[in-house]
């Protein structure tokens, strides 16, 4: 093998052991925002800003034009 093959072996390693620190941080961030972003949708009503509507409409699985008063009452009950 030559120095380019164990460059790109050494990378790759590299790679697999960051994907795997980093994800467990950012489950943990996801966690801490979901909670967060939820927490405002409890308090607040229509119109969200667009970083809780976007987040909302994840959520959802909906267009966020389409969300209604209704849609985000049902979510934040269930």
């Amino acid at each position: 093998m030559g120095i380019r093959r164990k460059r790109k072996d050494r990378r790759l390693a590299e790679q697999q052991r960051s994907r795997k620190e980093n994800g467990l941080l950012k489950r943990a961030e996801r966690e801490r925002r979901d909670a967060r972003l939820k927490d405002m949708v409890k308090k607040g009503k229509l119109p969200f800003t667009p970083t809780v509507l976007s987040w909302l409409s994840a959520k959802l699985n909906k267009p966020g034009r389409l969300i209604t008063q209704k849609d985000v009452d049902q979510f934040v009950k269930g």
